[in-house]
Parts: structure tokens; C-alpha cells; sequence
């Protein structure tokens, strides 16, 4: 069964998206939207992640929307790490309609400064998340790698899920850089990584060939059983279309690995698949 693991649903009125740049992806986008792209594709499943409003109501309607929605076989709802109330959060997250489709947890870390997982209050968070059962979602900038390194290796208990390979520079193509800094990260064998947000990391007139160095260093660094297809959509709508996402990931691997494009989603977010 093949998974997207990393799309999103949003309206149009989401603060973020006020800037003229987002113009383009400035729409609602609902399950409706979704279902030709996952019928064009072959894509069976997916995991609904949380879309940068913050507020603990995403992930309430988020987890209604899965319970009645076939296609969606987990919710990465939002959390705020530092916030000391983040284990009764969670707890009415699970017992509200859908709580059991609950998988993970993703603070908007991006928008913290380099070091924002070194603070004791969000190692803590990133522990009563652990403790929860649920996968740590980090969604960072490239300049953040090493504080995520440093997080998950002080937490061996937790499992992290490390958004969009960690956002490299591609349009600027510094690719040593980043693998300098993402090497570490891959050795902690409790991290997986995601294949997704890569065509908007290398902006408008990407090609195949500038996504193929930083996929297949992934796949050396952290091997098929730890990387996972994400579409990112609908953010890749600001340079792709779901299809040529999904195209030029299996143009680089050379094919659809079951592994990256199902198997391990189903694994580390312990996925009902059926």
C-alpha cells in the first residue's frame, strides 16, 4: 500500500499564508482536492500533518476529518513543546472523535532560533510526547541540524521524524553543507527522514537532476527502512503538481521502493493500513 506521508489541508484565511509569495496556494484545499491527485498517482493512504495555524482546534478537526476520511491513516497534529499543559493537550486529543488516528506531534520549530531544542522546557516536551507514544515531528531550518542531532541522541527512547530532509539549500547548491550537517542527524538511528518538501526547497524551474543529490545522499546516510515519500501538498503547488512530485522521486530511486513509499510510515507512525 503506498502512503503520502507529509500532505496538508488548509483554508484560505490561514495567517501564513497572507504574504504575496503564498499567493498562489492561497485557496482552501480539502479531501476533495486531494482524492484526484491520490487516484492519479496510485497513492492509497496518507498522513494529514498539522498546517502551521498553531492552535489546538487544527488538530481537533483534523482528527474528525480522519475518522471519517478512509484515506487518511494518521493526523501529525500541532503542539507547543514548551507548554506545560502539553500532556493533558494530548490526553483530550485522545479521547475526542479520532484520537486514536493521533500519530504524532510537530511544533513549528523553523521559527525558532538555531538552538530552540536545546531549551530545557522543549526537551521536555519532546519527552511527554515520547511518553505519549507519539512520534516527535521536526520541521526545521538546514542552520537547525545540529541542535536536532543533539536532541535526538540525549532522547534514544523517542522516535523523531526529521520534515523534508531537513530543508537544504538546494537552489543555492550547497549540498556539502548540508551534508555535513545532516550526517550526524543520521546516525541516530532513531530519526527517519522525509522525502518531501524538496521542489520547493529548489524553487521555481526545478529539475530532476537538482533533487537527485540530495535524495540519493539520503538514501546513503540513512538507508530505505528510515526514509519515507511525503508530497508535501499542497505547499509543492508553489513550483510542482502532486504528480510531478510523486514522478520525480521514482525517477531517482528507479522506481517505488515499498519501504520509502509506504513501509516505513506504517511502521513509525504505526499505521492501520486496510
Amino acid at each position: 500500500m503506498v502512503v503520502d506521508a507529509h500532505q496538508h489541508f488548509w483554508t484560505s484565511d490561514y495567517p501564513w499564508l497572507s504574504g504575496p509569495a503564498l499567493a498562489r496556494i492561497r485557496n482552501d484545499y480539502t479531501i476533495e482536492d486531494l482524492r484526484p491527485h491520490l487516484a492519479a498517482t496510485g497513492v492509497h493512504r496518507t498522513v494529514l500533518v498539522e498546517a502551521a495555524r498553531c492552535t489546538a482546534d487544527e488538530t481537533t478537526e483534523f482528527l474528525a476529518l480522519a475518522e471519517a476520511t478512509p484515506e487518511i491513516a494518521g493526523v501529525v497534529g500541532y503542539a507547543s513543546l514548551a507548554a506545560e499543559e502539553l500532556a493533558d493537550v494530548l490526553a483530550r486529543h485522545r479521547d475526542g472523535p479520532g484520537g486514536h488516528l493521533l500519530v504524532g506531534v510537530r511544533d513549528q520549530i523553523q521559527a525558532g532560533p538555531d538552538d530552540v531544542l536545546d531549551r530545557p522546557e522543549v526537551r521536555a516536551g519532546l519527552t511527554r510526547v515520547a511518553r505519549a507514544g507519539l512520534v516527535n515531528e521536526l520541521v526545521i531550518r538546514a542552520e537547525q541540524l545540529p541542535s536536532v542531532e543533539r536532541a535526538v541522541a540525549a532522547l534514544p527512547e523517542a522516535r523523531f521524524v526529521l520534515d523534508h530532509l531537513g530543508k537544504p539549500p538546494i537552489a543555492a547548491g550547497e549540498l556539502d553543507r548540508w551534508r555535513r550537517m545532516i550526517t550526524p542527524v543520521a546516525r541516530q538511528q532513531n530519526v527517519v527522514a522525509k522525502l518531501s518538501g524538496l521542489v520547493t526547497e529548489a524553487g521555481a524551474g526545478w529539475t530532476t537532476a537538482d533533487l537527485r543529490p540530495y535524495v540519493e545522499t539520503a538514501c546513503e546516510l540513512f538507508g530505505p527502512d528510515r526514509l519515507m515519500f511525503g508530497s508535501d501538498w499542497p505547499v509543492c503547488e508553489l513550483v510542482a503538481t502532486y504528480e510531478q512530485v510523486v514522478d520525480a522521486l521514482a525517477a531517482i530511486l528507479g522506481g517505488r521502493p515499498e519501504t520509502v513509499f509506504g513501509g516505513t510510515a506504517a511502521r513509525v507512525y504505526e499505521l492501520e493500513l486496510r
